[in-house]
């Protein structure tokens, strides 16, 4: 009996999509120029990774034949070996470039419906909801109110909300309202009911999701961040093809966040892992354990949050080459019946401006012991993977996507 294994490489877009300019992302493509600055020796770390990037799997799976597809680029990619996967590449129909509008799709659910958004402005926040959100979670006050990056401005007010008792709270391009908060002085528990608190808040300005973001440390250089982050996110507005298919008594795992991206909706176990090394362990035990007719979601985080957001050319591109080393080990682990499939949820372009989100396609490598390899081409919508794999899986089709299956 047939199951599906989805790994999302967070934020590995693979050129700019035609409506890209529309969010300043024209000329984005963050393998390409990941690829390109490894190339011409300005991602290298010496001691740790030197060169142009390696990832001979990701390339036999055809990655760099459909990133040269999408985009025009080729410095720095493999084009001479033939793709043994089928390949091509996606566009989004969904208004916005997050990662929930980006998973929903890919599992046949467009947000055709624009989020709300906080002004870039400070404060960005209404005065309205930060005085509510003091006042229901017992708060002395907030800090941050404006758009930054997570590490820059726990680095910046940390210690401040340390002494003072106040979380800090901020946005970015993206339809979210975050609260950081450290686990010892703070509490995580404390953080979390905080965060439950300002997702019920935030529905009025139609903002997608709360994040809590944890982190440890004593003094301003040395705050990290940490594994439990935990996600608050509006329910999806429609069925998508893990509800329909948990609806049928079917086993539906996530691994790492995937459970928060669909607020629980549609997902029967929830496998805990926090960073690419944990959840690559847990994808290979899940699909060894794993019965028939599952499907098996994993995203791996690091890509993006840890490397993408951060601008870390460097550091990207070292965890693809680990990832990719370690490919082999999920193909070995495919049965008969299983189809797999790569793919992203957006572009976070290290060498572009700012810190957020790039609009750009995502690649789309489908294998498995009955998957026809050869490249499909572009896609109109991301949803053609979950119309795909609910064709492999037998259930009826979805409303929306197209499947881009042969049989071998």
């Amino acid at each position: 009996m047939p199951r599906a294994i989805i790994a999302v490489l967070d934020s590995l877009g693979i050129g700019s999509t035609p409506d890209a300019a529309q969010f300043g992302d024209a000329g984005a493509c963050t393998l390409g120029h990941i690829a390109a600055k490894c190339a011409a020796g300005a991602a290298d770390i010496a001691g740790v990774r030197q060169g142009p990037l390696q990832i001979p799997n990701l390339t036999r799976l055809g990655l760099a034949r459909t990133t040269h597809a999408a985009s025009g680029l080729s410095a720095g990619l493999d084009l001479q070996s033939e793709p043994q996967a089928a390949y091509g590449y996606a566009a989004e129909v969904s208004h916005g470039k997050d990662t929930p509008s980006g998973h929903w799709e890919m599992m046949g659910l467009p947000v055709e419906f624009d989020w709300g958004y906080f002004p870039a402005e400070v404060p960005c926040f209404p005065r309205l909801l930060i005085d509510k959100l003091i006042e229901r979670a017992r708060l002395p006050g907030v800090l941050g109110e404006r758009h930054a990056s997570g590490t820059d401005i726990i680095r910046e007010l940390g210690e401040e909300h340390v002494r003072t008792g106040k979380p800090i709270v901020y946005t970015s391009a993206d339809s979210v309202f975050q609260i950081a908060a450290h686990e010892k002085y703070f509490g995580l528990e404390r953080l979390y009911e905080t965060s439950k608190i300002a997702h019920e808040l935030v529905r009025e300005q139609r903002i997608c999701r709360v994040i809590a973001r944890p982190f440890v440390g004593e003094r301003s250089a040395g705050f990290k961040r940490t594994a439990n982050r935990r996600d608050y996110t509006t329910r999806p507005h429609a069925p998508t093809l893990l509800s329909l298919w948990s609806g049928r008594g079917r086993p539906v795992i996530s691994i790492g966040k995937v459970a928060d991206i669909f607020a629980q909706d549609g997902i029967t176990t929830t496998v805990k892992a926090g960073g690419n090394d944990e959840i690559f362990e847990a994808l290979l035990r899940q699909m060894e354990q794993a019965p028939d007719e599952a499907i098996i979601f994993a995203n791996f985080v690091d890509f993006d949050t840890l490397y993408g957001h951060r601008r870390d050319v460097p550091g990207y591109a070292r965890a693809l080459e680990e990832l990719d080393r370690r490919l082999p080990e999920v193909e070995s682990r495919l049965r008969t019946s299983d189809l797999a499939v790569l793919t992203a949820d957006h572009g976070c372009d290290p060498t572009w401006r700012g810190t957020d989100h790039t609009r750009e396609f995502i690649p789309v490598l489908a294998f498995g012991p009955t998957v026809a390899p050869g490249f499909f081409g572009a896609r109109r919508s991301f949803a053609d993977i979950g119309q795909s794999i609910a064709a492999h899986l037998g259930l009826e089709p979805l409303p929306f996507g197209a499947s881009f299956l042969k049989s071998a």
